[in-house]
């Protein structure tokens, strides 16, 4: 990645979306940032539309192009007995309207060769109780992946990564949580942000569409009561 490009990513203040960020910079990448949390960057809400028309409004007025969209904000994680309606519509225009919206009004100014890269998540293949907003969310955005790499076809590739855990408190996790993992650990936001460069590289040149699942094989491992150790407590 050459100095002059430019990155636009949402929740970029912490975790995953910080990593990517710091990646980014570290080859020269002029970045953009909108997060809900205090900081120097935008601050604003991605689930409110006149926001982000302000936000690619700044971006397009200070870099004139961009090179990569990063959607990365997490939508809210409410199950079916606590959800209102307006939960589960703000977490879809969270996870799933502000990544639409954002690449739209950010087209006319997409570098040729551009990339857009949306953070899913493994849930978008699997669950667990009362998660139904996020898990919603996450598999539409998984969904819209490879429905923007066709429409897009030719302007820009169009990827998607699905994270497992993935842990953002810089700890040390140890013991069963990080054994039960076929890798022997837990994720790091720097994971994923290795990810992210290498589908904005020219080394992914024939990615599009794609969506892959960095989780530690979690997705992969089959279990069943009584089985290697796994017992289920009834």
């Amino acid at each position: 990645m050459d100095n002059g490009k430019v990155a636009v990513i949402t929740g970029g203040a912490h975790g995953i979306g910080k990593a990517v960020a710091e990646s980014f910079r570290a080859d020269g990448v002029t970045v953009h940032i909108i997060d809900k949390a205090s900081g120097d960057w935008f601050v604003g809400d991605i689930g409110d539309k006149e926001t982000l028309e302000r936000f690619a409004k700044q971006v397009i007025e200070q870099s004139g192009h961009v090179d990569y969209i990063i959607n990365n904000a997490l939508p809210i994680m409410k199950g079916i007995d606590e959800c209102s309606y307006e939960d589960f519509q703000y977490a879809l225009s969270v996870g799933v309207t502000a990544p639409f919206y954002l690449t739209k009004l950010l087209i006319p100014v997409l570098s040729d060769g551009a990339c857009i890269i949306n953070i899913s998540s493994s849930r978008d293949r699997m669950s667990q109780p009362k998660t139904e907003s996020y898990t919603a969310a996450k598999g539409g955005i998984a969904a819209l992946t490879h429905a923007l790499a066709i429409s897009l076809a030719g302007k820009a590739r169009v990827n998607s990564i699905s994270p497992g855990w993935i842990d953002t408190t810089d700890t040390e996790i140890t013991g069963a949580d990080a054994l039960q993992q076929p890798v022997g650990r837990v994720g790091k936001p720097e994971d994923i942000a290795e990810m992210v460069k290498f589908l904005c590289s020219d080394k992914a040149g024939f990615i599009t569409g794609e969506n892959i699942c960095i989780d530690g094989g979690m997705t992969r491992q089959m279990i069943y009561h009584g089985e290697h150790g796994w017992t289920y407590d009834v």
